[in-house]
C-alpha cells in the first residue's frame, strides 16, 4: 500500500496475500439505517471484521454531549483488541456510503496511534475491481494492541466557536447545504449553523464513483474555501462527528492537518446558550 491515508482495492487485495495482512474492518452504517450487520453477513471483503459504529465507535451520553460522543480510551482499547489488532498491525477500514463511517474509524484509530487507511471508494470499489466477497460472521482472535490516544487535534465547543469567530483559523460545516442554511433539520433540536462557520459539504470531496477526488483537486476546493498558507487552524464539524471525519480525511489527502469537533452540531444545538446562524453566509 503506497499512499498515506488511502488504499485502493487492488492494493488491498495484494496486501491480503502477504505474510502479515492488514486487519480489515467493515464499518457499514447509514444515518437512519438500515443496520449494517445484516448486509455484512450477506457479503463482505474476505476476513473483514464487522464494526458497529453506534456501539464500537461512540459512547452513550447525555444529549449535551452530542449524538455520537467518543468512547473512553479504556473502552476503545478493549474494542480494538476485540477486532484482533496487535501492536504494529496495519488496519484498513471501509464502508459503502460516502466514506463517513470508515473515516470515523480511521480518525479514531490514527488518533490512538494505529496505522490505518481507508479503502478508497469503499465496498463499491472492491466490487468494481471484480474481487470476491465472503458471507457470514468473522470473529477475530483478540489482539493486544496498546493505544496511544491524542495523536490528532480535537476541538471543544468553545474552541470551535473561537475558530468560527476568526481566531486564527477557519471552521468548516461538513453537513449538506440545506442543513447549514437552516432550511431543514431532521435530527437535532435547532436548525442552522455555528456563527462564522463556512459551508463545506462532504459530498463535494467525492468523485461520482465514491472515491475521493485527487489531492490537487481537493487542495483547489479547500483553497477556494479559505484554506492555505497562513490561514491558521482548520476545524471541521458535522451533525454528530461522523461525516466530519471524512472531511478531515479529505483535508489530510490535500495536505492539511485539520481538527475535529466531535460533539458537532448535535452538541452545539442542545445548548440553548450557544448562538445559531441561518442562511447561506457564515
Amino acid at each position: 500500500m503506497t499512499r498515506e491515508h488511502l488504499t485502493s482495492a487492488s492494493e488491498l487485495a495484494d496486501a491480503l496475500r502477504t505474510a502479515r495482512p492488514p486487519i480489515v474492518l467493515d464499518v457499514r452504517w447509514k444515518l437512519g439505517g438500515p443496520p449494517g450487520h445484516p448486509l455484512y453477513l450477506e457479503g463482505h471483503i474476505p476476513g473483514a471484521v464487522f464494526v458497529d459504529l453506534e456501539h464500537d465507535l461512540a459512547a452513550d451520553g447525555a444529549p449535551q454531549e452530542g449524538r455520537h460522543p467518543l468512547p473512553t480510551p479504556e473502552r476503545f482499547q478493549a474494542t480494538v483488541r476485540g477486532w484482533g489488532v496487535d501492536d504494529g498491525d496495519e488496519v484498513v477500514v471501509y464502508d459503502d456510503d460516502k466514506g463517513w463511517a470508515a473515516a470515523r474509524a480511521w480518525w479514531m484509530l490514527t488518533d490512538a496511534g494505529v496505522a490505518a487507511r481507508v479503502l478508497d471508494g469503499g465496498l463499491a470499489a472492491w466490487r468494481a475491481a471484480g474481487l470476491g466477497l465472503e458471507a457470514g460472521q468473522v470473529d477475530a482472535e483478540p489482539g493486544a494492541v496498546t493505544l496511544r490516544p491524542g495523536q490528532r487535534t480535537r476541538l471543544s465547543a468553545d474552541e470551535a466557536a473561537a475558530l468560527a469567530a476568526g481566531a486564527d483559523g477557519i471552521l468548516f460545516d461538513a453537513r449538506a447545504g440545506e442543513r447549514y442554511r437552516g432550511e431543514v433539520e431532521p435530527i437535532d433540536p435547532r436548525a442552522g449553523h455555528i456563527p462564522g462557520a463556512v459551508s463545506a459539504p462532504t459530498t463535494e470531496n467525492l468523485n461520482p464513483d465514491g472515491t475521493l477526488r485527487t489531492p490537487v483537486e481537493l487542495r483547489e476546493r479547500f483553497s477556494t474555501l479559505g484554506v492555505g498558507v497562513g490561514s491558521g487552524q482548520v476545524g471541521v464539524y458535522c451533525g454528530s462527528g461522523v461525516s466530519a471525519a471524512q472531511e478531515v480525511l479529505a483535508l489530510a489527502v490535500a495536505g492539511y492537518d485539520a481538527a475535529l469537533y466531535p460533539g458537532s452540531w448535535s452538541q452545539w444545538s442542545n445548548d440553548p446558550a450557544r448562538p445559531v446562524a441561518t442562511g447561506s453566509t457564515p
